[in-house]
């Protein structure tokens, strides 16, 4: 979600920047429109670098001796997981 609202507000800024031929004399649309993009920016950066630190990868390996036969059974297991916070 955030890396939607980061580019939302880039797209925003750059439309009052630069499409926007608007004079207020109470507010300069172009110094708003620089900040949105800069917040745009920053929210996108923000929002890749949490996404790529959720994806972790878990690998648990077990060795079970069966006590009937005696045999060793070996077991191993892979997750990557981008809701899990658990290392």
């Amino acid at each position: 979600m955030s890396i939607g609202l980061g580019i939302f507000l880039f797209v925003v800024g750059a439309i009052l920047t630069f499409a926007l031929e608007v004079d207020l004399g109470w507010l300069n649309l172009d110094l708003v429109g620089y900040l949105l993009m800069g917040a745009g920016v920053v929210i996108t950066i923000i929002g890749l670098a949490l996404l790529a630190r959720r994806r972790s990868a878990v690998t648990t390996e077990r060795t079970v001796a069966d006590p009937v036969s005696g045999e060793r059974v070996a077991r191993r297991e892979t997750s990557v997981s981008g809701d899990d916070t658990t290392v």
